[in-house]
């Protein structure tokens, strides 16, 4: 399969933007329930971004990692009283998992023209809105600087590295499901990694607060919170290793059952548009859109190797992929 953002580094020479049409503020209005894995500071900048275009629309947002909010979805389902109306979460198995259960519904009229093949389901039930890596980061005061996943299996890694778990992090669950079909000993690179003493617990914040503070040198982590805090002047630096890297691309979706849905349309129209792709630019992400710029302290596309994915195998995996991981670090 080709990856994500190889698809959107070959359209730029050719792709024209095309804009969804934003609908006038006056057009919708009411409740609008948000779930979201999207930090908090970041979900309220969207969402103060939204009702900066829409402000008849009253939107709130509860917000934690995809697994948490999947499982308290799946209860508000057995109780037959879902809440949202939109999901803006970590991966796009999740959502082809709920499209499968016929639980969302498509935004027929949604403009992707100008986003590639690959970033959104084609019956248009669920829509990428950027590419968010999983790389590595470490401390400054480490004298070793790692290039490649393999460079965390060396001596002077041990006892130093942190992860994420996949129990608790969707995009950690996409990361191991990538390293395992891509790297040649499958499952075993994440048993080298015990056998060198990694740490994984929790998700990506609990590995940035670590090696940001040097509780730890290492760490797997998303690219933009690394990123972020260098800037803030944390002595962290992140590396895009140059065997690849695995993505999610944090999609949203409207459910069947939401109860305002033509402001979830007008949400999804938001998050699609150049306005709202350049707010994900802004919050230090990179951009779905092709013709977005990224963001400050990232490489340019092209220098960016994602790694091949499949997500409906991942999908079909997830329970295996789950006990397998747990079984390695006894969780």
């Amino acid at each position: 399969m080709k990856s994500v953002l190889a698809a959107v580094i070959a359209t730029l020479s050719s792709a024209v933007a095309v804009v969804p049409a934003a609908f006038a503020a006056d057009n919708v209005s009411g409740k609008l329930v948000l779930y979201t894995s999207q930090p908090n500071t970041d979900a309220q900048q969207t969402i103060d971004a939204f009702k900066a275009k829409h402000p008849n629309v009253d939107i709130s947002f509860v917000r934690d990692g995809t697994p948490p909010l999947l499982a308290k979805l799946r209860a508000e389902f057995e109780a037959g009283q879902p809440q949202p109306d939109v999901l803006l979460i970590a991966d796009s198995v999740t959502l082809e998992g709920l499209k499968k259960e016929g639980r969302l519904q498509p935004h027929e009229a949604a403009d992707v023209s100008a986003y590639p093949p690959g970033t959104h389901d084609p019956d248009k039930n669920w829509f990428s809105t950027k590419l968010i890596t999983t790389g590595i980061a470490y401390n400054t005061k480490a004298d070793f600087k790692p290039t490649s996943w393999e460079d965390l299996k060396r001596p002077e890694v041990k006892g130093q590295l942190i992860m994420p778990s996949p129990l608790a992090s969707g995009a950690a669950l996409i990361h191991a499901a990538t390293l395992t079909g891509n790297l040649p000993e499958g499952w075993g690179y994440y048993e080298a990694l015990k056998q060198n003493d990694a740490l994984a617990a929790g998700g990506n914040g609990g590995v940035l607060k670590a090696v940001a503070g040097g509780d730890k040198l290492y760490g797997v982590i998303v690219d933009y919170m690394p990123i972020r805090e260098k800037a803030k002047g944390a002595p962290i630096e992140f590396v895009f290793p140059v065997d690849g890297v695995s993505a999610v691309t944090e999609p949203v979706a409207i459910l069947k059952t939401a109860k305002n849905p033509e402001a979830a349309k007008a949400f999804v129209d938001f998050i699609l548009s150049q306005e709202g792709q350049d707010l994900a630019r802004q919050q230090g992400y990179i951009p779905a859109h092709p013709e977005v710029a990224l963001p400050e302290g990232f490489p340019a596309r092209s220098t960016i190797k994602v790694l091949s994915f499949d997500p409906a195998k991942a999908l079909e995996d997830e329970a295996k992929n789950k006990k397998e991981f747990a079984d390695i670090f006894g969780q």
